[in-house]
């Protein structure tokens, strides 16, 4: 049987947008260049759609700067989609602008309402529960009430602590397989993954913690070179794609795709 936590026949992606420039930082690095962001999520997609999965691009919003992140917008499982609920506020019309799409995909759709905030870069599934890390953009409201939607289709959601300093869960975790995690050292500290098998990224390449199993694919920023290796040595077929761009606005390899299954 194929793990529904990274097996994928589906992918929805949005272009970036010319006001990405605009986009939220935790700190200032720089401006990206919106040609090579363009550059780097065009070799996204392709490495998605390598897999054989049916991966949509949507057009860009001017309108909201930080859209190209369609992550943290929406979870989505085989049984139905919840609609996120940012916990910036210049976000916050990402998601409805967001439903429409998935209604083609899903017969069922739920929405986290107000007043929790969460966001899809803070939530890590995995075959047997749903870990969602407290962050500045994911409060307690937002958990119970994805909790008790989630509910209905019998997943078990389970809160973790994020590193002060981190903007995201996923910031410093990724799922590799059924059974393995690869993490920072500074998250695994706090326990959260005891019941799993940990892959520590290399010292000095904490910031590659963010990748996805993609079907068959890891695909993980390029530049780090030794946890690129341990994966590789690990058994598992690594895809390196660029993501300087990305990564001045806070954003990694999960932000740029809602990756699912529909029934």
């Amino acid at each position: 049987m194929n793990a529904k936590s990274y097996t994928f026949s589906h992918a929805l992606c949005r272009t970036p947008s010319r006001s990405i420039i605009d986009g939220l930082r935790a700190v200032d690095v720089g401006t990206p260049s919106l040609d090579l962001f363009q550059q780097h999520h065009t070799d996204y997609v392709a490495a998605l759609r390598s897999t054989g999965a049916d991966v949509t691009v949507l057009d860009a919003i001017e309108g909201f700067p930080d859209s190209v992140f369609i992550e943290d917008a929406a979870l989505c499982f085989q049984e139905g989609a919840v609609i996120m609920r940012p916990g910036a506020p210049t976000r916050l019309g990402e998601a409805a602008a967001l439903a429409p799409t998935l209604r083609d995909f899903y017969e069922e759709i739920v929405t986290i309402e107000a007043p929790g905030f969460i966001e899809g870069g803070d939530i890590l599934t995995t075959e047997r529960e749903i870990l969602v890390g407290t962050s500045a953009r994911t409060d307690d409201a937002g958990v119970e009430e994805l909790r008790r939607l989630v509910d209905r289709w019998g997943y078990k959601v389970r809160v973790v602590n994020t590193p002060p300093g981190v903007l995201h869960f996923k910031t410093d975790c990724s799922l590799l397989d059924e059974e393995t995690i690869l993490s920072t050292k500074r998250l695994s500290a706090s326990g959260c993954f005891e019941d799993y098998k940990v892959i520590h990224t290399a010292e000095d390449e904490e910031a590659c913690a963010n990748l996805i199993r993609f079907n068959s694919l890891i695909v993980m920023p390029a530049g780090f070179p030794k946890t690129a290796e341990k994966l590789v040595g690990a058994g598992y077929n690594v895809k390196e794609i660029g993501n300087t761009e990305a990564a001045k606005l806070d954003g990694g390899m999960s932000c740029l795709s809602l990756r699912f299954s529909p029934k």
